[in-house]
């Protein structure tokens, strides 16, 4: 939605298991190294962070996001093992598409 080259301060919109129309917007953008973003979607506010360590056989991503709001206090231990399974997935599905 912001166009241009993705900074702080660049909002996008995304869809995700089933969500769709989430609009977040980039907190941190370090090139190659880091881009943490965030934002609401059905009373949930997300920040997720991803980091990219550059090896010689490749590269280490770590991600890391947090989840906060009624729905997430309403059902801690079901809404931390579907953030656990989504950032699992994307990790995986990440990989997929690298060795692709």
């Amino acid at each position: 939605m912001t166009p241009g080259p993705l900074r702080a301060g660049s909002v996008f919109r995304w869809s995700v298991h089933g969500l769709s129309d989430i609009n977040s917007t980039v907190k941190q953008v370090s090139p190659q190294r880091r881009i943490a973003w965030g934002g609401p979607a059905q009373g949930i506010t997300a920040v997720h962070v991803w980091t990219f360590t550059p090896r010689r056989d490749g590269v280490h991503v770590h991600t890391e996001e947090s989840w906060a709001g009624a729905p997430v206090e309403a059902d801690v231990p079901a809404l931390q093992a579907a953030l656990d399974a989504s950032l699992d997935a994307w990790l995986h599905n990440l990989k997929a598409e690298a060795e692709n």
